[in-house]
């Protein structure tokens, strides 16, 4: 068989396009190893998960009903199938990752319900149109009723929803009698940011299922549903398993939330993450030909770039997306392995490109 080698002459690439790209923290390699020993009991009734339900209780200072799955999709879809009638709507922004990149799954799984998109600044649902909406032909069979509201926690800009602002999309739902969902793909990414409780982002604001990411931010393919409100556990429980969520060794997910929970490891990857897509911000707004957009709350950076920064980082090995949005618009994705030097290394080649214009234009 002959084997084929890539071209030598190709730069080793050097990621940002997602925090996806990542690997996984040693820490979880170690908790699978470790769960490997032995016999368990299996889908779920295992020692390990037992006990993490237990720890996420005490961490969102409430008793809370968790169901494990492979994919924050999965986690996603099933949340809302479980809290919208076939003949339901989801309010949600636009930009919303169950809108743009799912595929079409929230709607799959609610067996024909309606995503109802949803204006607002940085990504963030506008309050107005939200109350307007919840209210919108409500009783009218010829209609689908306003059923749920999903918020993305941090957005997929980078923004993140204030205290104050969940705390009113809350308000909103509990009058209209409407449940809602967080979209916590970067869950944690959002509470460093905002130095809070995740009780106080989620619960005490009125959430009542949460799809609790961790996979973007160090675990290797688990994510957890998170439901404050336990009339949902039992449907749920169905959906999972009917969805084929409900993993046979489930303690190989359990054990690597666990470790993703001991000793404040899911904060400190965030912090990491989001301070190199800060010092990549403050980086670019020093380079000519680079305007970044607005700093980011998160681990995620959308900035404008010249022709020439965009081509020349990509041919030095850079790799980012520049062609999902209007021409020259950027974004940058920084992880928990994301480091300082891989960040340098970026400013380096930008700063280099940008005088070599200069030279070139005078």
């Amino acid at each position: 068989m002959m084997n084929v080698k890539a071209p030598s002459n190709q730069p080793p690439a050097r990621g940002f396009t997602s925090d996806n790209i990542a690997g996984i923290s040693p820490e979880m390699m170690e908790a699978i190893v470790r769960c490997n020993a032995g016999q368990a009991a299996p889908y779920g009734n295992d020692e390990v998960t037992q006990r993490l339900e237990v720890r996420m209780s005490n961490i969102f200072e409430k008793d809370v009903k968790v169901f494990l799955v492979s994919t924050g999709s999965a986690a996603n879809a099933l949340c809302l199938a479980t809290m919208t009638p076939p003949w339901g709507s989801v309010l949600s922004h636009a930009d919303a990752h169950i809108n743009r990149d799912e595929c079409g799954a929230p709607e799959f799984f609610c067996d024909g319900a309606k995503l109802v998109q949803l204006g607002g600044e940085n990504a963030k649902i506008d309050l107005a149109a939200l109350q307007a909406q919840s209210k919108r032909m409500v009783g009218d069979v010829h209609s689908v009723q306003p059923s749920c509201v999903s918020i993305t926690q941090a957005t997929e800009v980078g923004s993140v929803y204030s205290l104050d602002e969940i705390e009113a999309i809350g308000a909103v739902c509990r009058d209209a009698g409407l449940g809602l969902h967080m979209d916590g793909a970067r869950f944690a990414n959002g509470l460093v940011t905002l130095g809070c409780s995740p009780a106080e982002m989620t619960w005490k604001r009125g959430v009542d299922a949460l799809s609790f990411g961790a996979t973007k931010n160090g675990t290797f393919g688990v994510d957890a549903i998170v439901l404050f409100n336990q009339d949902l556990a039992q449907p749920l429980a169905f959906r999972r398993k009917r969805a084929g969520q409900l993993g046979s060794k489930m303690r190989f997910f359990s054990a690597q939330m666990e470790a993703y929970l001991a000793d404040d490891l899911w904060l400190s990857n965030a912090r990491h993450a989001n301070a190199m897509a800060k010092a990549l911000a403050a980086g670019l707004a020093s380079i000519s030909g680079a305007k970044v957009d607005r700093d980011p709350e998160a681990n995620i950076l959308f900035c404008k770039l010249a022709d020439h920064l965009i081509n020349g980082l990509l041919s030095a090995g850079f790799r980012f997306y520049h062609d999902r949005w209007e021409a020259g618009t950027v974004r940058f994705v920084t992880s928990f392995a994301t480091t300082q030097a891989d960040v340098d290394d970026l400013l380096a080649a930008a700063n280099d490109l940008a005088q070599l214009a200069v030279r070139r234009s005078s």
